[in-house]
């Protein structure tokens, strides 16, 4: 039976490089799927990963409606038998609705990627329906680590190098490496260090100034 399986979990563990590998998997097999990404740091119409693997992948709109996109691309003769959805985290709730959809009435498996929670630790309008909806949440099992050694278990949001709580809730970055000179950037942290919104940058900075970490 179809599925509509939603991977997630922090920046840096590994989704854009699974959802690549996912494809390449069921198209070796002969099955023909569609790749789509949204806002993915290697630009428009691109789905790439920090390992540097790189894709072409069709662009999600506000408009983008995916059940027109499978219908159109069958009508031309092409079959459609999966779906790879990055970056899912930024679709509406209504688009992870006509993936389910699509699953359901159509049989054709959705394999979504995207983090959960935001700079803010609430969750993305779409990360939430596909936890919802989907019939299986899988959690990625390779672990991004604060800058402590620790488990990371959220994503900061930095501008010039200093953690912010406030702001719009999409605004394109990377995480580069900490503190530098980008206005806007991201890092995970362990939840205690995000408590404290202690980067790695504001701890270097501490220990200059002769504070005792904790």
């Amino acid at each position: 039976m179809a599925e509509l399986v939603f991977f997630s979990g922090t920046m840096d563990c590994g989704k854009s490089t699974l959802a690549l590998q996912m494809d390449h998997n069921h198209a070796a097999r002969g099955r023909t799927g569609i790749v789509f990404s949204r806002d993915d740091r290697a630009g428009v119409d691109r789905i790439s990963s920090r390992l540097g693997l790189e894709s072409a992948a069709r662009e999600v709109g506000d408009d983008t409606d995916f059940w027109d996109e499978v219908a159109a691309d069958r009508a031309r003769g092409r079959a459609v038998d999966y779906l790879v959805c990055d970056e899912a985290q930024f679709y509406s709730p209504e688009q992870v609705e006509q993936l389910a959809r699509l699953v359901d009435e159509t049989g054709t498996d959705v394999f979504a990627f995207g983090i959960t929670a935001d700079f803010r630790t609430r969750l993305f309008p779409g990360a939430a329906r596909l936890i919802e909806l989907a019939d299986r949440v899988e959690v990625l099992q390779v672990q991004s680590l604060c800058w402590c050694g620790a488990r990371a278990t959220h994503n900061a949001r930095t501008v010039d190098g200093r953690m912010v709580v406030e702001g719009a809730q999409v605004v394109v970055g990377d995480t580069g490496a900490a503190g530098s000179a980008a206005s806007v950037g991201y890092e995970v942290l362990c939840r205690r260090h995000h408590m404290r919104r202690m980067t790695e940058a504001t701890a270097r900075a501490s220990t200059s100034d002769g504070a005792v970490l904790i």
